[in-house]
């Protein structure tokens, strides 16, 4: 593990494995770059990967009040000059880690040939938006637990935890996280909109949606991909933490996305 400190905030990242190609792995509104853990072993041996903890999240720097998208999105190119990658680089992220990789590839193009995301959380509706600053209030005054029951059984539903254990420690590591970073992040969906970030895109984009998604639903992505020129959009058969329910499926999509970068066919 590795630390990079900018602008008052204290970001943890790792770095795995050496190649021509870099891949950045965003995890999820709620998770830790560990939420990777299940996919890594499936990637391809030539692919180095980086991962870290969004603000607000796993080790690094707390947040408080509302999250900031392009400060999240800025800390990308700034955790690879950390890390000395100057090569081809790819980003990847789920659900508000989809969203970061979409504006750190709208708004810090260098270096970047491609950006796959899984049910970005790109724009809020506005009839949705009160309720959902109420509900930041409610976790922040609440804690975690007051909201398990209600957010793991949408997004990590009954049917997904036949596998006891990996469930389990989903579970924990979600109720460890800091409540205050939890709204903040919530309170800056609230008030989202991503489309100038979308239309800016000019490098290889792939849009996915899990089929068994109720926050994201493909219906929703595919209107994301219809604003990002030249993007492809599909579907995958998955719930709404794609990388830890299905991770084989995720690195397979990974794979092939970095296989065709090489190729010049993404």
């Amino acid at each position: 593990m590795a630390w990079l400190e900018r602008e008052g905030v204290a970001i943890r990242y790792e770095v795995s494995g050496a190649g021509p190609h870099t891949l950045v792995l965003v995890h999820e509104m709620g998770g830790t770059l560990e939420g990777w853990n299940l996919v890594l072993p499936h990637l391809h041996k030539t692919i180095r990967t980086l991962r870290f903890d969004m603000r607000g999240h796993g080790l690094s720097t707390k947040l408080r009040g509302t999250a900031n998208i392009g400060a999240m999105a800025s800390d990308v190119p700034a955790l690879l000059e950390a890390a000395g990658i100057t090569g081809p680089v790819v980003l990847s992220g789920v659900a508000v880690g989809g969203a970061v990789a979409l504006a750190a590839t709208g708004r810090h193009p260098e270096h970047i040939q491609g950006v796959v995301a899984f049910g970005p959380a790109t724009f809020v509706a506005p009839e949705r938006r009160r309720s959902i600053l109420d509900y930041a209030d409610q976790v922040e005054q609440g804690g975690m637990a007051a909201v398990a029951e209600f957010e793991l059984g949408r997004a990590y539903p009954a049917e997904y935890r036949q596998d006891t254990e990996r469930y389990q420690a989903f579970r924990s590591r979600w109720l460890g996280n800091d409540p205050g970073s939890y709204a903040a992040v919530f309170r800056m969906l609230a008030g989202l909109d991503m489309d100038q970030d979308l239309s800016s895109i000019r490098t290889n984009a792939l849009l996915l949606a899990g089929t068994a998604d109720p926050l994201r639903p493909p219906e929703m992505i595919e209107t994301v991909a219809r604003k990002i020129s030249g993007s492809r959009f599909q579907t995958v058969e998955t719930g709404h933490y794609a990388a830890t329910l299905h991770p084989e499926r995720i690195a397979a999509i990974l794979n092939r996305f970095m296989a065709d970068i090489d190729r010049g066919k993404a």
